[in-house]
């Protein structure tokens, strides 16, 4: 229903979501739960099958996308390991392989995939929920940190954005719950008593993935990131964006995953 713009890029495909429980039950959602092992291990069988996905995380649980035409592909690549249901009118239908296999074309064994740099600015995060009867209290104060406070901050002499100090608000909404990532000095704006975040209250540092746009084709950018991170124990909150990737980590733990990124770069050349 947006209006056609010369402003607005928008995608090709068409994207479905995934959402991963365990044992039919939701994550609990009294924190960022992160990039976890169960959504580990459906990223990963698909980047070895060259299946493109995007990553969202919420402050209740986690979302994977995957394009609509790529759907045959990412039903025979996690039949094995997963029960797969669809939803028919609110109801949850299982999926079988047979459901789906019309047009499946067995993938080919995916190239390496590109390992992309990664960047760490200083910024420090906050991880928040709000609850929906309170929004209005804070919208004008949303209205004005989404379209009008924020502008990147860019260096003249080189024309990049300067990663000390990276510009990164992310707001949303999905079936009524809201997750909202901002920087620690942007929530001062904020009434405190309305942001609601884990009983540790904890602040998270960035890594970004990627050294320019990285579209939609490639595969395996996110297992770049959650293989390693997984394997390690170490929890992070991934935002796919139409640009770059996110990846928002514990304080305390940056240093080690910079250390693991960065192994793991120089082990793959």
């Amino acid at each position: 229903e947006l209006p056609p713009s010369e402003f607005m890029q928008v995608a090709d495909s068409t994207w479905l979501v995934l959402s991963v429980v365990s044992n039919g039950r939701e994550p609990p959602g009294c924190q960022a739960t992160g990039v976890t092992k169960i959504a580990r291990s459906v990223i990963a069988p698909l980047a070895e099958h060259h299946v493109s996905v995007l990553m969202l995380s919420t402050y209740q649980t986690d979302f994977i996308l995957v394009r609509e035409r790529d759907l045959p592909v990412v039903i025979h690549t996690l039949a094995g390991e997963f029960d797969i249901y669809k939803e028919e009118s609110g109801e949850c239908v299982p999926v079988t392989c047979e459901d789906v296999s019309n047009g499946f074309l067995k993938p080919k064994p995916p190239a390496s995939p590109t390992l992309h740099p990664v960047q760490s600015p200083q910024t420090r995060f906050c991880v928040l929920t709000v609850a929906p009867d309170t929004l209005p209290a804070i919208a004008t104060m949303l209205i004005d940190v989404l379209f009008y406070s924020h502008s990147p901050s860019w260096d003249a002499a080189t024309g990049s954005q300067d990663l000390d100090s990276i510009t990164f608000f992310s707001f949303s909404l999905i079936e009524g719950y809201i997750s909202i990532v901002m920087d620690a000095e942007t929530q001062k704006r904020f009434p405190s008593d309305l942001l609601l975040t884990s009983s540790t209250g904890e602040l998270w540092r960035m890594v970004r993935i990627g050294g320019q746009p990285l579209g939609f084709d490639e595969c395996g950018i996110v297992a770049q990131i959650a293989e390693p991170l997984a394997a390690a124990d170490i929890s992070a909150y991934y935002i796919s964006t139409f640009n770059f990737d996110h990846a928002l980590v514990p304080e305390e733990g940056i240093a080690e995953v910079i250390q693991l990124l960065q192994q793991r770069q120089e082990s793959s050349r």
